[in-house]
């Protein structure tokens, strides 16, 4: 077993009237769940240490999209059912657990479906949240593994030793067009479409999020965040910063919405800092990281060996 140190936070930014994100902690054996306050004049940053049992926490950042309160509406969804399905607080859910394995990120990727399922049908039935829609980057850590499930484009980073890592690909139009050789990543950023995400949850009947595995490390120190902060600060910049207070990540995670905000604040920002802790954790000794692509044909099995891209 080990220890998690993490810190979370969300901020309305400079520019939005409301803020749309949301993040979740949840430690399972517990059932201890925190989430973040939606109101605009708040800024609080949640500090818990949580030990890693066999069971596991989660880790989720969701940002939501949609006219009036339909994003918000969203991404509270997401990690709500994201949630109660692992505290069976939903008995009617439509997904059987012996379609995805019994593995914590078989069961995280269950109820990311179900959650899509859900927002997909209120945005449905009900015209004022017609056409919402969040992304999903959700991290589950257990003694044996940091395992990733993502839909949309917020994003995970890895920071280990003295490198970032960024281990979450953006599923986005101008991601697609990096990949297919059509677009430089230093256009990216000032892409006329550079904020079309090709899936996210509810906008979709089907989805298909990606899955990805990692072996954690002693000193490893994960950043889930939504793109309010990527937008505005890349991960050079991000990792500077977390190292610049070694002994107070909370310290980190505010000065990360400070500098958002200086660069622009155009979106709402949202962050989750957790480091890992403990003897038993094995100190790392590669210079790249590797990604075992998860595929839910056969959970156990590796699809794709991938190493995460260096910042």
């Amino acid at each position: 077993m080990f220890t998690v140190e993490i810190h979370a936070t969300s901020h309305v930014g400079r520019i939005r009237k409301g803020n749309e994100d949301n993040y979740l902690l949840f430690h399972i054996s517990d059932s201890k769940i925190w989430m973040s306050s939606q109101e605009p004049d708040e800024f609080i940053i949640e500090s818990q240490r949580f030990t890693i049992d066999d069971n596991g926490i989660i880790l989720a950042v969701s940002d939501g999209m949609g006219g009036a309160l339909a994003g918000e509406v969203a991404s509270k969804m997401a990690v709500e059912t994201v949630s109660q399905q692992f505290s069976g607080q939903d008995p009617e859910r439509t997904f059987a657990p012996e379609d995805f394995g019994e593995s914590l990120v078989g069961k995280l990727y269950q109820a990311t479906l179900y959650a899509n399922h859900l927002i997909h049908e209120q945005g449905r039935s009900d015209p004022q949240f017609q056409g919402m829609g969040a992304t999903f980057t959700g991290a589950g850590i257990t003694p044996e593994s940091v395992d990733l499930v993502q839909v949309g484009d917020s994003r995970g980073y890895l920071i280990r030793g003295n490198q970032i890592y960024q281990i979450t690909k953006d599923q986005s139009l101008v991601q697609q067009l990096i990949d297919a050789g059509q677009l430089q990543e230093s256009e990216a950023e000032t892409h006329a479409l550079k904020n079309v995400i090709l899936q996210a949850l509810g906008a979709q009947n089907e989805i298909y999020p990606v899955a990805a595995r990692l072996a954690p490390c002693r000193g490893d120190i994960f950043l889930l965040c939504s793109d309010g902060l990527s937008n505005e600060v890349n991960g050079t910049d991000m990792q500077k910063i977390v190292m610049s207070y070694p002994e107070n990540l909370g310290q980190a995670c505010a000065e990360l919405v400070k500098e958002a905000n200086e660069r622009g604040g155009k979106d709402n920002i949202t962050l989750i800092i957790a480091r890992l802790l403990g003897d038993d954790l094995p100190e790392p000794h590669e210079t790249e990281i590797k990604l075992e692509m998860l595929d839910f044909g056969n959970i156990h099995d590796t699809a794709d060996q991938d190493t995460g891209e260096l910042v």
